[in-house]
């Protein structure tokens, strides 16, 4: 082979960050290190692959055409890595997960897996500011459960668990929950609070940004807040089910989405290199195969 996976690599480095220089720091190398793996790469496939011509270079036409190439092929190699460590019949000590949706929608999973290894220590971590796949791209978690984004790192797989169905909420004394229809104009005049790490992030939010913001980095804080009546809130239904059966909440209607759910997807994440470990791949089976939310024939989102 004339080429090795590392100019792969770098040649996708140097794409996906724009410059020899910046590639140069995400890798951890001398910008003159990355100039000799492109040049050397370009020597050895007998192809130009940036054009020079400017002040920062950008790929040519078969520069495109190859990058494809060169990403697919880092993608097999991870595939097969994943593979070989999945082979192992290793039980790990412990395992880090990062969940940033309410628990009780995976806590029937961990009691199953507390049951199948008990000697497993388990550590669950809540990132405050939702970076979940950061999470597990740098191997701080072995694996994480988060809402759905449009686009994950390379080194990530995913699928998704099912969905959510969020729903706007307040106290029953509030001003809008006097509202038989609520407008985006009457939203914005009150308080919003917000899980502070999907503040702006989740898809469809825009119209849910107000003048007074507040925001907590737990549900149970933020769920306490809006008891308190400080403001409304959008909130996952099966987190506040009991409290919307009881009237200690109360559900807006959005005069925007008349009998609509607002529907958020939930992903599994893992790194396309596993570690090895029984313990690890038990649970992730266990997590996809019998998945942690789904709808029922309403359309309303149950927990198994």
């Amino acid at each position: 082979m004339r080429f090795s996976l590392d100019q792969l690599q770098v040649l996708v480095t140097v794409a996906q960050a724009g410059s020899f220089s910046a590639a140069a720091r995400r890798l951890g190398r001398t910008q003159s290190t990355i100039s000799a793996a492109i040049a050397n790469l370009e020597a050895d496939l007998g192809v130009e692959l940036f054009d020079r011509s400017t002040r920062i270079p950008a790929l040519t036409a078969a520069g495109r055409k190859l990058l494809l190439e060169a990403e697919a092929v880092l993608e097999r190699c991870l595939a097969l890595e994943g593979h070989a460590d999945s082979l192992t019949e290793e039980t790990e000590p412990s395992l880090t997960l990062a969940i940033e949706v309410p628990y009780n929608t995976v806590m029937p999973v961990l009691c199953e897996f507390e049951q199948a290894f008990p000697h497993v220590d388990l550590v669950v971590r809540h990132p405050v500011y939702g970076d979940v796949a950061g999470m597990v791209q740098k191997g701080e978690v072995e694996m994480g459960i988060a809402f759905s984004q449009p686009e994950y790192p390379r080194e990530l797989e995913f699928q998704q668990l099912g969905k959510l169905i969020m729903v706007h909420v307040t106290h029953p004394a509030h001003p809008l929950a006097q509202l038989s229809q609520v407008s985006f104009a009457d939203l914005h005049a009150h308080r919003r609070l917000a899980f502070s790490a999907h503040a702006s992030k989740l898809p469809s939010s825009e119209y849910l940004r107000a003048p007074q913001l507040w925001q907590a980095e737990s549900y149970m804080a933020l769920l306490e807040m809006v008891r308190a009546g400080l403001g409304w809130a959008t909130l996952p239904r099966q987190l506040i089910h009991r409290e919307l059966a009881s009237g200690d909440l109360v559900e807006l209607q959005l005069a925007a989405y008349p009998h609509t759910d607002w529907l958020v997807g939930v992903d599994l994440l893992w790194p396309r290199r596993q570690g090895r470990g029984k313990a690890k791949r038990w649970l992730k089976e266990r997590l996809m195969r019998n998945k942690v939310f789904e709808l029922d024939s309403q359309g309303k989102a149950t927990t198994l």
